[in-house]
């Protein structure tokens, strides 16, 4: 491809300059070198190109019908350049992005990044299912965990820690639970993974004295959103990434419970096909959710301060 590229532009050069030696002067090529490549393009066609005297050449109409079709190509590369070299200082264009069910909560980012980069069309799809991310034409993946193929790029997106969270009316109503196994006298709002029908796990650490710790299920969803709703609304308790209940924990209509007792943190990544030319708009929307998706969640958040006894909920 290139090879022919090179051959049209030496074939444009002496059709304008109608000389052969004149265009290997602009070139820096010997006047045979432009006649043997002249040669190579006529014999590849099938068609002669100039009619040649000892003094002159000139354009045969088949000539002129590739030197046309030339300048056409040639204004297309220049536009196509110009517009590549633009779109390296506005990005621009469509960016196909895979994002986890839970990938709602990354909304407030993604909005901040579309009023960022108003020329990138963002195209999101939300799923827990494995994307092949190569064959399903995606720009970008996000996950939680680790990239297992060797083939991919994978990047921080920050880390993230599971909470304990619930209303300040449920637990003046139900009491706060000091230790794990007080969880077997609360109502609990679970995560059920869409992919294998399973529970997510509360990652409880078991208190000092060994109790058995029982986590009741009093109601659950495929994505977290209801299960905050429904901690809000002072039904229980839910166990959810610090990302789902920033604003929650910040304006109090949510507390965190158990916090000395939830070992689970873990990571978003970013992944991507290997390639040492990663288009612009791809760099610009890694290096913006690295910098903002959890910028937040290292901020301290409230504990509970409830004018309540630290007791059981009896029914």
């Amino acid at each position: 491809m290139l090879d022919n590229l090179s051959a049209l532009k030496i074939f444009a050069r002496a059709a304008q300059t109608l000389s052969f030696t004149e265009a290997g002067n602009q070139l820096g090529l010997s006047s045979s070198a432009i006649g043997k490549a002249v040669a190579r393009l006529e014999q590849r066609l099938g068609v002669r190109l100039f009619h040649r005297s000892t003094r002159s050449i000139q354009l045969t109409d088949e000539g002129q019908q590739v030197l046309d079709s030339c300048q056409r190509i040639f204004n297309e590369l220049e536009t196509m350049e110009a517009q590549v070299a633009q779109s390296r200082v506005v990005p621009r264009g469509r960016l196909r992005v895979s994002l986890p069910l839970a990938g709602m909560l990354m909304m407030p980012t993604l909005t901040a990044f579309m009023k960022a980069f108003p020329a990138i069309e963002l195209d999101l799809h939300f799923s827990d299912n494995l994307v092949d991310i190569v064959n399903d034409g995606f720009d970008v993946v996000i996950r939680a965990g680790e990239a297992a193929d060797s083939q991919l790029i994978a990047r921080s997106l920050g880390n993230f820690q599971l909470k304990l969270v619930g209303s300040p009316a449920y637990f003046k109503r139900a009491g706060i639970p000091l230790k794990p196994a007080d969880l077997a006298d609360h109502s609990c709002l679970h995560h059920r993974f869409p992919s294998t029908g399973k529970l997510e796990r509360w990652p409880l650490r078991a208190s000092l004295d060994g109790e058995e710790v029982v986590v009741p299920v009093m109601s659950i969803a495929s994505t977290i959103e209801p299960l905050i709703a429904l901690a809000e609304s002072g039904l229980g308790i839910v166990c959810i990434p610090d990302l789902a209940c920033r604003e929650q924990l910040a304006d109090g209509r949510l507390v965190e419970v158990l916090a000395d007792y939830v070992e689970h943190t873990g990571t978003f990544r970013a992944v991507w096909p290997a390639n040492p030319f990663r288009s612009p708009k791809l760099r610009v929307f890694v290096d913006f959710m690295a910098k903002h998706l959890l910028a937040a969640s290292s901020e301290a958040t409230p504990s509970v301060s409830l004018n309540v006894s630290p007791i059981r909920r009896t029914a």
